[in-house]
């Protein structure tokens, strides 16, 4: 039976419910309304009440008669092949958007940055994957700014960006802040992690490898040079924190990195801060702000910021 088909019975009877026809299908499959009450928990005189109403919206008689028990008329059994097929594609609307997180086996698409996927993500996912077995989750590693327009144009469903950056039309849940820390090459990797100190002069002129112009990190790297008065000198542009670092500690220049793409890798490198200025990023949470969320990733978002704010 063709979707039209069934569009065109329930036009030319434009007030059928699709509770009626619920009913309808268990009286036809119970031949009995008595039982079709009982299995339905309703009344029978409810059930009774909605055949009458959906026969006169049809102009058909759709039971006789015959005896204690009712039989189905030839209209009756007719209704029954359309009313089956709006009612299996009914079940499979209200499959596909169920409400319930555990029920919904869509894709899942759940963007990142690769620091954080690398140094923060990897236990939740697991556990994430535990919790919900039956759902294919599809990651994406990317730029904040491109993370947010995934959100807007609904690519993807949940993000962990990096602020600052403009958030309007979204939900954010920040979840914790990394400090980012000016990096240099060192002769030998160091026996412990150890923070110096550096003046904003001492950068002046020196060769830096930064993220790319267009980047939100490069942005709050951008900021903090020009509060703190240093014009460093950019010689290389890499969207790959892993890139920048290796160029580091082969000697080409400074840079300024996560403290997690740093911390417990020993490395022929450096880390300074500024005295009294420190800078840094926050990582969080965002989906798109709007009056139907997807149950799913409500229950994700909530699952990850439990489990990452313990970190």
């Amino acid at each position: 039976m063709c979707l039209q088909t069934n569009i065109t019975l329930l036009c030319d009877a434009r007030s059928v419910e699709f509770r009626q026809l619920e009913l309808f299908l268990a009286v036809i499959d119970c031949a009995s309304v008595t039982k079709a009450a009982e299995k339905l928990c309703v009344s029978p005189g409810a059930i009774s009440m909605q055949l009458r109403s959906l026969a006169g919206e049809l102009h058909t008689d759709l039971f006789v008669r015959s005896g204690k028990h009712i039989v189905p008329t030839p209209a009756a059994l007719r209704l029954a092949e359309h009313a089956r097929v709006v009612v299996r594609q009914m079940r499979d609307i209200e499959y596909e958007f169920d409400a319930s997180p555990a029920a919904d086996s869509r894709l899942f698409h759940l963007a990142t940055g690769a620091t954080t996927l690398i140094h923060h993500v990897g236990r939740p996912l697991q556990l994430l994957r535990q919790r919900y077995p039956d759902t294919p989750i599809h990651i994406t590693v990317s730029a904040t700014e491109e993370m947010v327009a995934g959100l807007l144009d609904r690519r993807f469903d949940l993000a962990l960006i990096t602020l600052p950056f403009p958030t309007e039309k979204l939900i954010v849940r920040p979840l914790f802040e990394e400090e980012l820390l000016i990096v240099q090459h060192a002769e030998k990797p160091s026996r412990a992690w150890k923070v110096g100190a550096i003046r904003p002069e001492q950068l002046n002129d020196a060769p830096f490898l930064l993220y790319p112009k267009r980047s939100n990190m490069r942005s709050i790297i951008d900021g903090f040079l020009a509060e703190i008065g240093a014009r460093p000198r950019v010689i290389m542009e890499a969207d790959d924190t892993a890139a920048i670092r290796r160029m580091v500690e082969s000697g080409f220049g400074y840079s300024i990195l996560p403290e997690y793409a740093l911390r417990d890798q020993p490395g022929n490198f450096r880390v300074f801060r500024i005295p009294g200025r420190k800078i840094s990023r926050i990582q969080a949470l965002a989906m798109v702000a709007t009056e139907h969320p997807r149950a799913l990733t409500l229950a994700i978002a909530k699952f990850l910021e439990a489990q990452m704010k313990l970190r």
